[in-house]
């Protein structure tokens, strides 16, 4: 027997549960089974279909009206950065560089990472994203790594900690005997709901010596994420080095990949690597157009992310509508160029739904243990259902009803390694009182640092006065007076 309508507290590591009468997608061979239910037994799914039987005590999740997919998977998100959300809501990508690269980077103690992280993780989990890589290139020593950590730990998610410092050198900091000490402390055993991962740039400075950098993942076994194809500052030159030293291989993700040729996406298609696209970020900062139109000509699997809080938010829905918008308006364009018009889109919501999520678990390795609802796999699942909100009714295409339809308030239960750590709407053990006074705290900190001045004039960046364009179409001063008499 199962007990309906269970209470919160209810739900615990030793007692199985099963989601009833949904809509289920499931991201594998089985694709979408409707009035289906989803078994879970300790952290795995254990089985999938039609009126499943189940194990007597069976906490029983009514989902009737509702979609159960996989667990969303972000492969790119500055977690740390969520402690000044929405500071940067007007920047474009050279005052983002200014503000953190040249002026104020070294303001941030290990304390404040610690409260963006631990915001940011929060969050994660309550929209529905189970995975997160925390691309943490704040960590200028392994003090600040250990704080990143700690919030990781202390939130119910799955994590990869993507190591990074802006402000030092890859090849150095990789290689510095107290960061191998850190890895040795943190990363002996391999645990998949805290993975590690290298986080570098490659600019394309002629001597290559990120090549260190390189030769330390390989070194310490973990996968590298780099931002590639960002305007300005990543370029082509550095995927032909990195192709020439033999370090493209399937382990690389390409972070944004938006200004490359198409000799360096041949070079990623061919190398087997995976790129993680942030369409909001690449559309508003510039680092050039979302880049699913040019990879997926190549075949290059592609995973979401939504990059920075300091500009975004961490709505993953708001992720897939993106991407399918910017990728279809682009295919509109190029073929209005040629004077044609597109009769069928290509990318559909179903392609954006499983870069969401087997997408992304293929970006981090483990898409062996995560991104689809197979019995076996890790139970990293959400229930996308609410009875009040008309846009829950009807669903009549449930790949597109995720994408286009549904948003945050409509993210029911929550569940990371067999756990449910949100339930009808409601984080289960998890209040943000604390985390928000961590967060405020940090940001009353870091803008006594700047300073009243120099805080506002970073918030507000100065707009150049564009010249106006000369227009013929103009009423004279006599004609405007025409006008108006016989309006009379």
């Amino acid at each position: 027997m199962t007990d309906t309508t269970p209470a919160a507290e209810q739900f615990s590591a030793d007692r199985p549960f099963v989601f009833r009468n949904a809509t289920v997608i499931t991201m594998d061979e089985q694709g979408v089974l409707d009035d289906a239910d989803v078994l879970v037994i300790g952290r795995d799914i254990a089985a999938v279909g039609h009126r499943l039987e189940v194990p007597e005590g069976t906490l029983e999740i009514d989902a009737t009206g509702g979609i159960v997919t996989p667990g969303f998977v972000d492969t790119h998100r500055h977690m740390w950065q969520s402690a000044l959300r929405g500071y940067g809501g007007d920047w474009a990508l050279s005052q983002y560089f200014v503000f953190y690269y040249l002026n104020w980077g070294e303001v941030f103690r290990p304390e404040d990472v610690y409260a963006g992280n631990l915001l940011s993780a929060l969050e994660s989990v309550d929209t529905g994203v189970t995975t997160t890589l925390d691309w943490s290139h704040g960590l200028r020593t392994p003090e600040y790594g250990e704080a990143a950590l700690q919030a990781l730990r202390e939130i119910p998610g799955r994590f990869v900690l993507g190591y990074g410092n802006y402000l030092g050198a890859p090849w150095e900091w990789a290689n510095a005997p107290e960061f191998r000490d850190f890895v040795s402390k943190n990363f002996s055993s391999f645990d998949d709901m805290l993975t590690l991962q290298l986080a570098f740039d490659v600019p394309g400075a002629s001597d290559f010596p990120e090549r260190g950098a390189f030769e330390a993942a390989r070194d310490l076994g973990v996968r590298v994420t780099t931002h590639a194809g960002v305007w300005g500052a990543t370029t082509d030159t550095a995927i032909t080095q990195m192709y020439e030293a033999g370090f493209m291989t399937p382990e690389i993700t390409y972070v944004h990949s938006a200004s490359l040729n198409e000799q360096s996406y041949q070079k990623i298609a061919a190398t087997g690597g995976t790129v993680s696209v942030a369409t909001e970020s690449e559309q508003s900062a510039g680092q050039g157009y979302p880049s699913t139109w040019a990879i997926r000509r190549h075949g290059i699997p592609a995973s979401l992310s939504m990059d920075t809080s300091v500009w975004w938010s961490a709505d993953f829905f708001s992720a897939m509508r993106a991407t399918l918008s910017a990728d279809r308006s682009r295919d509109h364009l190029e073929a209005h160029a040629r004077g044609e018009t597109i009769v069928a889109n290509r990318l559909r919501a179903e392609d954006v739904l499983r870069m969401a999520t087997m997408g992304g678990a293929r970006s981090i390795g483990l898409e062996d243990r995560i991104g689809s609802l197979t019995p076996g796999k890790r139970a990293d699942i959400v229930l996308i259902k609410n009875d009040e909100s008309p846009a829950m009714t009807p669903i009549l295409h449930p790949y597109a009803h995720v994408v286009y339809q549904a948003g945050t308030a409509d993210v029911h239960t929550v569940v990371v390694d067999g756990k449910v750590v949100k339930y009808e709407g409601k984080r289960i053990g998890l209040p943000l009182a604390p985390i928000r006074d961590k967060v405020a705290a940090s940001v009353e900190y870091v803008r006594s640092k700047l300073g009243e001045q120099a805080w506002e004039e970073g918030m507000h960046p100065e707009i150049p006065v564009d010249e106006e364009i000369e227009n013929p179409y103009r009423y004279t001063e006599g004609d405007a007076r025409v006008v108006a008499r016989s309006s009379d």
